[in-house]
């Protein structure tokens, strides 16, 4: 598989995730502490079986494991001021906003890194990341102002997830892919716990009505996460920052494409809206993504 490939399933397989994690998040759970408790236990069960598997080739305190380390918990930051959105917004309308972050990526890793991409490749870049707005747009009365806090604070989570790949880029000169999971697993669990760990949280976990069902969705969901971020974190070793993290972007057009099946399979599975006009902006956004999409596999 090549990298282009593996960052456009780790997409498909995250869409899935994030589709679920606003299921969970905003209809299932009763608070967000009461999501972040159980997938940091999971997260944490992960990253020890993985570190088990596969030991750091390096010092515990050299450059490359500080990177992965400043890495997790930049990304951890970035993912909880995203799932904190997942439970007020629509997630057809978070994502692409969050993932317009290439074009930051492109940014920092020219400055950082010294990766040069080509006009057309830079292009391609900012075609993603347009089609990717262009999926936000349309809501109707739901609709995010841009001069809102809430989309300002979406921005800060999609530079934030920027600089996370770009560290993770820096720490995957000396580490494998697998170290940067297991390190990042065990960041996400170690915050999530300290922040879910509470007894008012417990008992609200245990005083679900449909407690098995929830938790069963749960802990499926993130049996599947780490496929997706080993994915990415996979496709970030053996490829260019800047398209790996564009192929990634793509995330939305994925997201929109389950969020409208599960509008039309299991209605209020999700919060979704739409009608002719966003149906329309849509449509081209998707056009946009697979010619950028295409014009990066190609080149």
């Amino acid at each position: 598989m090549s990298w282009a490939n593996a960052a456009l399933l780790s997409a498909a397989i995250m869409a899935l995730v994030t589709v679920f994690d606003s299921h969970l998040v905003s209809k299932r759970l009763p608070s967000l502490r009461a999501f972040l408790l159980p997938v940091g236990v999971i997260h944490l069960f992960l990253a020890l079986v993985t570190a088990c598997l596969v030991p750091l080739p390096v010092a515990v305190f050299s450059s490359p494991f500080g990177y992965a380390v400043l890495s997790s918990f930049i990304r951890v930051g970035a993912i909880l001021i995203l799932l904190d959105s997942l439970r007020r917004e629509e997630v057809s309308t978070v994502i692409p906003i969050v993932y317009a972050y290439p074009v930051f990526v492109a940014i920092m890793a020219f400055v950082f890194l010294g990766e040069r991409l080509e006009p057309l490749q830079w292009g391609a870049v900012c075609i993603v990341v347009v089609g990717a707005v262009l999926v936000s747009m349309g809501r109707g009365p739901s609709r995010t102002d841009i001069a809102r806090p809430r989309s300002v604070l979406l921005l800060v989570c999609s530079v934030l997830f920027a600089a996370a790949d770009v560290m993770g880029k820096q720490a995957l000169s000396e580490i494998s892919s697998w170290n940067l999971f297991y390190v990042g697993a065990a960041t996400m669990g170690a915050v999530f716990v300290v922040l879910g760990l509470r007894p008012y949280v417990v008992r609200s976990i245990l005083a679900l009505p449909d407690r098995r069902t929830a938790l069963g969705l749960l802990t499926g969901n993130e049996i599947l996460a780490p496929v997706g971020i080993a994915m990415s974190y996979w496709a970030l070793e053996r490829g260019p920052v800047s398209l790996v993290s564009t192929l990634i972007s793509s995330r939305p057009l994925f997201v929109l494409a389950f969020a409208l099946l599960l509008s039309r399979l299991a209605p209020g599975f999700l919060f979704f809206t739409g009608g002719r006009r966003t149906v329309i902006l849509r449509i081209v956004a998707t056009v946009l993504i697979v010619v950028g999409i295409a014009i990066i596999e190609t080149h």
